[in-house]
């Protein structure tokens, strides 16, 4: 899928990306720092009923948000690995039972634990076409 869209549109393009993910638990985003990965993280949470503030979890390196479905609340974990050094302090983390819960991850820099996601991710990758403008692209490995 080939997504471009204006930060202006950002609430319609993170449905229609949902819609197009087809309800893939682990999505890994790629992009350089500032490309909007947190702020398509935080509209996607949105889209999907998150009430709390979406913030980027750089320094926690785990964020988890419950997501309100009618029934048993689920949960949504939201990863930032951008400080994390090596596969090993990540599984220290947590991030390998994240991955494993079966709750929906959205995972930003997550280059360093490429071993741990399996055939499953859906991976995007967000570029900077201009000062409001994103493409987003994304394929299964």
């Amino acid at each position: 899928m080939e997504l471009v869209f204006d930060l202006e549109d950002l609430d319609r393009a993170a449905a229609e990306f949902w819609k197009e993910a087809g309800g893939t638990p682990l999505i890994a985003f790629h992009g350089e720092m500032g490309s909007g990965k947190t702020t398509f993280i935080a509209a996607l949470c949105a889209c999907l009923g998150v009430r709390e503030l979406v913030t980027s979890p750089t320094f926690a390196l785990i964020q988890e948000y419950l997501l309100d479905s009618g029934g048993e609340p689920r949960r949504i974990f939201h990863l930032d690995l951008y400080r994390v050094e090596s596969l090993d302090e990540a599984i220290r983390a947590g991030v390998e039972d994240c991955i494993q819960s079966g709750s929906i991850c959205l995972i930003e820099w997550p280059e360093l634990i490429t071993p741990l996601l399996g055939p499953g991710v859906l991976h995007a990758w967000l570029e900077v076409l201009g000062p409001q403008k994103r493409k987003l692209t994304t394929r299964l490995p």
